[in-house]
């Protein structure tokens, strides 16, 4: 089997299972007294040192939440509330993942000013676009750090360090799923006040992720209950995931550099290769994260190729995942062009990752080009 949607899940790694199976044997609920309370909330407490950790952040700074959507959606209607008395400006960007952009529009309808930056003619989004898009209006200024379509990466410290300088009140926010563990971070050089992480991406299992929250930053809770992690985020918390998360980030955080580098010179062979058959349009480009690639077979419809490779054991995806199937508009927003919209596919590496798998892909996506169907 050959695997390359990377950037929809990931296949938790033997230690994240291995933790969270001992956890589940730990089975007291942490904010219980008794013994078995406390052994469990030494689980929590070891888990969220590690996160904290790998972001250069302090442990108070650390909320576990069910994922990144519940993390962004947090974030993003934390900040409004808190600040819509005085400030009814919101900003983010037209190329979100949808737990963004349709938080986005909920803020719209409920009397935000939303305003939304493109990429340029380039395909990119200018640092300057989001930075002058921001007055003493705005409550929030919400942006992904990696595009989890092509990979594009955004120039989202560089805009937050202006935006924070310029105007102190304002709250940014930085999804960084398609980012953790991938690219090195650090939430100093981020200029983030909160920043949204998930397992599920990085090894670990599905139904945790983490919201850090800057110190000083106060936003109203989402989830309200029993007053667990500090009263932010009530709902006991599952220690079994969340020892799996810190797992999978205790695994990775040592050679961040280093596979970079690696997945780096697998997107290198990948466009080589692509560029052998002139059937083979590539969507991203080398200033994006070699994590995530976006290609298109000229004529080939992207759902009938992905069954097709499917049947030859090797997974991608034909976009994000939320999207099921439909025609990106994220990808027209990067003007990609109509004609590869409807054949475009994700390939979207891990450490696992390996030239013999692309080049089992090309032979494949070779085969696809002669026997299938093509679009008119």
């Amino acid at each position: 089997m050959i695997y390359l949607d990377n950037a929809a899940t990931t296949k938790p790694s033997e230690a994240s299972v291995s933790a969270v199976m001992n956890a589940l044997e730990c089975f007291g609920n942490p904010s219980s007294l008794h013994k078995l309370g406390v052994e469990a909330e030494k689980l929590l407490d070891k888990a969220r040192a590690a996160i904290a950790d790998s972001i250069g952040a302090t442990d108070s700074e650390i909320y576990f939440t069910s994922g990144a959507t519940e993390s962004n959606n947090t974030a993003i209607f934390g900040a409004a509330k808190k600040l819509y008395k005085r400030k009814k400006r919101a900003v983010t960007t037209t190329i979100e993942h949808p737990s963004v952009t349709k938080a986005f529009d909920r803020l719209e309808e409920d009397g935000f000013e939303v305003v939304r930056i493109a990429p340029n003619d380039n395909g990119e989004i200018d640092a300057a676009d989001i930075i002058n898009a921001v007055d003493d209006n705005t409550a929030i200024v919400s942006c992904m750090l990696v595009n989890n379509e092509n990979g594009r990466i955004l120039p989202v410290d560089k805009a937050f360090s202006v935006i924070k300088k310029r105007y102190p009140q304002t709250l940014t926010h930085i999804d960084c799923v398609q980012a953790y563990m991938k690219l090195p971070l650090k939430v100093k050089t981020l200029n983030a006040d909160m920043i949204s992480l998930s397992a599920h991406k990085i090894h670990g299992p599905k139904g945790v992720g983490a919201l850090f929250i800057k110190k000083g930053v106060v936003i109203p809770p989402y989830l309200v209950g029993g007053g667990q992690e500090k009263a932010f985020r009530s709902g006991t918390e599952s220690i079994p995931l969340i020892c799996g998360f810190s797992a999978a980030v205790d695994e990775l955080k040592c050679n961040i550099t280093e596979r970079f580098d690696y997945v780096k010179s697998l997107q290198s062979y990948l466009f080589d290769r692509c560029s052998e058959c002139d059937s083979i349009h590539i969507n991203s480009s080398s200033a994006c994260s070699p994590y995530v690639n976006s290609i298109a077979v000229k004529g080939l419809k992207s759902e009938v190729l992905l069954h097709f490779l499917e049947e030859h054991d090797i997974f991608v995806s034909s976009g994000s995942a939320c999207s099921k199937g439909k025609k990106s508009s994220v990808l027209q927003e990067f003007k990609v062009e109509s004609k590869y919209l409807d054949s475009t596919i994700r390939i979207s590496f891990s450490k696992d990752s390996t030239k013999e798998d692309i080049d089992k892909l090309i032979e494949k996506l070779c085969l696809a080009e002669k026997t299938l169907c093509k679009i008119k």
